[in-house]
């Protein structure tokens, strides 16, 4: 394990595809980019199981309570163990990164404004 401290957005895809395993025990996230940018570099992922981290990484992660560090420590186990488990993961987490894309969400948040325009809020 190595702890990088900040990295340039750059280097970021050479880092997640190389990973191993990506964790993210976060407490709050208001979307969870860093999830969906490891997914999307095929990096298997466990993460916090509150705010917006289970509606991003679907069933593709393994959810965890990100203030038990037994949970935390027993599911990197479990991962770092288990190749079979890790290919399914890193091959779920490509999928579910594809269900996102800036086109996507550009489109769902003009119809939420088309929609507020027409209602009259």
């Amino acid at each position: 394990m190595r702890f990088l401290g900040p990295v340039d957005d750059g280097d970021l895809p050479a880092l997640h595809s190389a990973a191993t395993l990506f964790v993210f025990p976060s407490l709050y996230e208001g979307f969870g980019l860093p999830v969906l940018e490891a997914m999307a570099c095929a990096a298997p992922v466990i993460c916090g199981n509150r705010s917006s981290l289970p509606e991003v990484a679907g069933d593709a992660a393994l959810l965890v309570d990100p203030t038990d560090t037994n949970a935390i420590a027993a599911a990197i186990q479990r991962v770092l163990a288990d190749d079979e488990l890790r290919q399914s993961m890193a091959e779920k987490s490509l999928a579910q990164a594809a269900t996102f894309s800036w086109q996507r969400t550009a489109a769902e948040t003009l119809a939420v404004y088309r929609e507020m325009a027409t209602s009259g809020r």
